[in-house]
């Protein structure tokens, strides 16, 4: 049986994530591996569940500590209903968005520890980590353009949050990145999508089966 890999997709909104993802698991579906393409929070009907109570604009909204919590028991669910049985079986999970994601919203933009996120997450997920994070990375201008034709100018409720609050968690994601080299990969994704797929394609080939 092949092993069973994990890549989570990271950045800021607008950053091309969703479809990164989308176009990762296709490319590694067309080489015969098991694929299962997911997201955060959700995955489970649990955890779409907590999607809607996070991220719905409508209600007064979450402080930082309610919010990690809710992440936190999302992920848990997620992690032990679809992504661990997944990668046991040696399926290739894509994952848009994981604990970093938590880490740089909670963390770097909502001035939570990082150490207590950390915590959450070992109780909550064994403290799983994926094989190999790709954050991508866009100009500031270039990414509040797609958002414009993405969203229409409606955003959900942390994705609206104030421009302070996305640059502070644009420095978390590049510290994160730049104290821990080997499990990220930093793509520049700027330009064509195709561009940055291909770049995303070296960044996993040495994951694929048969490579040393």
């Amino acid at each position: 049986m092949s092993v069973g890999r994990f890549i989570a997709l990271e950045g800021g909104e607008g950053a091309g994530k969703s479809t990164q993802a989308r176009l990762l698991a296709e490319a590694l579906r067309e080489r015969g591996l098991e694929v299962v393409l997911t997201r955060e929070p959700g995955g489970t009907a649990g955890g779409e569940a907590i999607r809607e109570l996070l991220l719905d604009p409508k209600g007064p909204g979450w402080d930082p500590e309610a919010e990690a919590l809710l992440f936190a028991a999302a992920r848990s669910d997620h992690v032990a209903r679809l992504i661990r049985p997944a990668l046991d079986r040696g399926a290739w999970v894509i994952c848009d968005r994981f604990i970093d994601s938590t880490r740089a919203y909670q963390g770097g933009g909502g001035g939570l520890p990082d150490d207590a996120i950390l915590a959450l997450h070992r109780v909550g997920s064994g403290g799983l980590l994926p094989d190999l994070t790709i954050l991508l990375e866009a100009s500031s201008d270039e990414i509040a353009a797609r958002l414009s034709r993405r969203d229409g100018g409606e955003s959900d409720r942390i994705g609206g949050r104030e421009a302070e609050f996305h640059a502070r968690v644009a420095q978390a994601f590049r510290r994160f990145a730049d104290a821990e080299p080997a499990r990220f990969a930093r793509i520049d994704g700027s330009g064509p999508a195709e561009a940055t797929h291909q770049a995303i394609l070296e960044a996993v080939a040495p994951l694929l089966p048969g490579k040393p």
